[in-house]
């Protein structure tokens, strides 16, 4: 298959000039691979937990194994573990099992656990450049729920000056030129999200909204920072999180003029 050819945009939202896509465009979708990428990035942000190695051992309880001994517990009409000795009305009192009262946990979470699921290098290159190839493609990208209300063409590319914006209204204003008005008002929605999870930090639901890729941060990232559902990524940080968030593709993506030439480059 040919180049495909896609306008570049002014600050202004008037077109500059064109822009050759190479092949990382038109890779083949594989939603397997975006998937399998996308829990293997999100594992290793799991952070390792376990239990104290003394909790429920911290006991004076034993056990008496002995026949006709002082404080035998053979011959008794209880079960044989380990309990305390010469403490009044904790006399015979069960600790240190599973089973007794303030005893240890029977599978403790164990902090030398790896959360991690690891993947071929081949395999996350081709779920990247796939995952990539998805927002060139209307349909997924609208299957995510994104407003194309006048855009033309996917993805959005911008001349570099985008890169140096150092002002939230500035993107803003760019972003309005280039038809993503109603865009912008649907990543500001928030909803109460429903169940348990209320009550557990996570009270709202908010939309994620276009991901802004560009060579170097030259100030965008500070820009860009407070509209809710919006994200920016260097292209050397890009990762499949960010194109596909929640393991499904088509992420409405703006780019820079230099991050698509410079992904030509290394695809």
């Amino acid at each position: 298959m040919s180049k495909i050819s896609i306008p570049v945009y002014k600050m202004d939202g008037s077109k500059k000039g064109t822009i050759s896509l190479g092949k990382t465009f038109l890779e083949t979708v594989r939603l397997d691979l975006i998937q399998r990428a996308f829990i293997s990035e999100q594992s290793k942000k799991r952070q390792p937990y376990g239990a104290d190695e003394l909790a429920g051992k911290r006991t004076s309880a034993h056990y008496h194994g002995r026949r006709g001994t002082y404080f035998t517990m053979m011959n008794r009409e209880m079960a044989r573990m380990k309990r305390i000795h010469g403490q009044g009305f904790l006399n015979y009192t069960a600790r240190f099992v599973p089973q007794a009262v303030k005893g240890r946990k029977a599978h403790p979470p164990k902090p030398e656990k790896d959360f991690e699921k690891k993947m071929n290098k081949k395999e996350k290159k081709k779920a990247l450049l796939s995952a990539i190839a998805a927002t060139f493609k209307k349909d997924f990208v609208e299957a995510r729920g994104h407003v194309l209300n006048g855009v033309e063409t996917l993805p959005i590319i911008i001349e570099d000056k985008l890169e140096s914006i150092r002002k939230t209204k500035d993107v803003v204003s760019v972003l309005e030129k280039l038809g993503l008005k109603k865009e912008l008002e649907r990543v500001k929605e928030k909803k109460v999200r429903a169940g348990k999870g209320k009550r557990r930090g996570r009270k709202y639901k908010k939309k994620k909204g276009p991901l802004i890729i560009v060579k170097e941060d030259k100030g965008i990232k500070k820009a860009v920072k407070n509209i809710p559902g919006f994200d920016v990524s260097t292209l050397k940080e890009l990762n499949v999180s960010l194109l596909a968030p929640g393991g499904m593709p088509g992420r409405f993506c703006i780019w820079s003029e230099s991050a698509i030439k410079e992904l030509e480059k290394i695809s």
